[in-house]
């Protein structure tokens, strides 16, 4: 009882004082306003992906620091050998009054899945045979290869279940209009909260979208509680505003943060050309000047902490200072293009200060050896594309199949058909063996120009205690304003 006093005189008085409406915690989500889209075929934004999260669960969901949690599905088991789940659903309703039942789950889940989905998560989930319903409450997803991550991938908003524009929870979605100008415009998302023998809490977030620079100020203003969503293009922003010690977070996350190549340039063609422009980035200074606590720099397509590859080896020359190997490099440049022109290269960045920041990096650094680089105004019309991608769980696959043939610009056959041989082996030391010699060739070829990981942030004040930061950068409303409040809800 004790607790629960605590928890509901929180929630009432916690946004009492600058102006905020006591109770609701208010949360914005760099980008467009969020939406719940009903079916998911491009990446989600920032905002989509919390909203999607917090209203339209999946089977299972990330708690605040990216575990995996109860969903939708209360339990689950997993086989001996890996190949089928088999999840038990909670009891509920639709909004519509009907019963939430596992064949229709089933059909959802499915349907995310089959070959016509443009849902970005497909490809990860190769594995899947089939999604089945046993009883009403228990469903099974039966897998061709074991796929330790496959919680993971589950998780994700992407694979969060809708149905008539309506989710699972475990937020209540009502759109509020705005009044008089006083009242934030967003979207107000309700959680009732059952704690036995007592009157039930009520938690409530306001979400909103918005450009960087505004909802940074808005922070700094006290007028909102939380920012997400953050990448390097806004990271300036975060950086130059006065905030509390501590308010700045960055996610530990895995990902792809570096130059691929297109075929707009023949000079790009030529595996030297790649390597040498890749071995003249300055990856220490680029790294050192966004200021990003942790954040190390690296040359290669799979970075440590994945599963079952250990440490990669990095190359001997990226700990080596530049001024150190710049005149092989010039040389090197003198020898690859002798008398011809030298290629000016057209840089599809990020937008905002932080692409600014590295396409100065980059003309700095290729100047050396004689290269023009100007900014792409789109990526059809760009050399090299920056990738700025996070990964949805601790597999190397996702990596490598991002730059397989029928996806990539430039490729290598034999890496090709290493990955369809790690996906389709039930033996994970051969599996984790593939993936090792396909990252070799990759990195041979210079498919990527790998600078370091992603970088994600947000801004955090001590009004949100239940926020923490996760692998995956993907945040909860959940607890938010009270740690006791974090756990599963029905």
């Amino acid at each position: 009882m004790g607790r629960c006093i605590h928890a509901i005189f929180l929630l009432l008085t916690l946004a009492s004082c600058d102006g905020r409406q006591g109770g609701i915690v208010e949360v914005g989500a760099i980008g467009p306003e969020p939406r719940l889209v009903e079916t998911v075929e491009k990446p989600l934004t920032p905002g989509e992906a919390l909203l999607r999260s917090s209203v339209a669960q999946g089977l299972v969901r990330f708690d605040e620091r990216g575990q995996v949690v109860p969903g939708l599905a209360e339990r689950w088991n997993v086989s001996d050998d890996g190949l089928s789940y088999i999840f038990r659903l909670q009891t509920g309703e639709w909004a519509d009054g009907r019963k939430i039942r596992a064949d229709e789950i089933a059909r959802i889940v499915g349907r995310q899945l089959r070959a016509v989905s443009k849902n970005p998560m497909k490809d990860s989930l190769g594995a899947v045979d089939e999604v089945v319903a046993m009883t009403e409450r228990v469903i099974e997803i039966r897998l061709n290869a074991a796929r330790p991550n496959l919680l993971q991938l589950l998780a994700q908003p992407e694979l969060g279940l809708v149905r008539a524009s309506v989710g699972t929870g475990p937020f209540q979605l009502s759109a509020e209009a705005a009044a008089d100008g006083d009242k934030p415009d967003g979207l107000l998302l309700s959680r009732r909260i059952r704690i036995a023998g007592a009157e039930d809490p009520v938690e409530q977030v306001r979400l909103r979208g918005g450009e960087a620079e505004a909802l940074v100020a808005a922070f700094a203003e006290r007028k909102i509680d939380l920012v997400v969503g953050g990448t390097v293009g806004d990271l300036p922003y975060a950086m130059a505003a006065k905030v509390p010690r501590g308010a700045r977070r960055f996610d530990p996350v895995a990902g792809l943060f570096g130059l691929a190549p297109t075929r707009r340039s023949e000079f790009l063609q030529d595996e030297q050309v790649r390597r040498l422009l890749s071995r003249a980035i300055d990856r220490q200074a680029l790294v050192s000047g966004l200021h990003v606590d942790g954040l190390t720099s690296r040359a290669t397509l799979l970075q440590a902490g994945l599963d079952g590859i250990g440490q990669p080896a990095q190359p001997g020359w990226l700990d080596q200072p530049i001024d150190e190997r710049r005149a092989a490099l010039v040389a090197e440049g003198n020898r690859l293009f002798g008398a011809e022109e030298r290629p000016t290269l057209r840089l599809a960045l990020p937008d905002g200060p932080g692409g600014d920041y590295l396409f100065g990096r980059l003309r700095f650094d290729w100047a050396y050896l004689g290269i023009t680089v100007e900014r792409a105004p789109s990526a059809a019309s760009a050399d090299l594309i920056w990738i700025d991608e996070v990964a949805p769980s601790g597999s190397p696959a996702w990596f490598l199949r991002r730059f397989r043939c029928d996806v990539a610009a430039i490729c290598i056959e034999e890496a090709d058909d290493m990955l369809f041989a790690a996906r389709t082996t039930r033996d994970p030391r051969q599996r984790a063996a593939l993936f090792l010699e396909a990252a070799r060739l990759m990195d041979e070829g210079q498919l990527f120009m790998a600078v370091a990981a992603p970088v994600r942030w947000s801004l955090v004040s001590g009004r949100v205690p239940g926020f923490a930061e996760n692998p995956f950068a993907r945040h909860t409303l959940v607890g938010l304003a009270d740690t006791n409040f974090s756990g599963n809800a029905p």
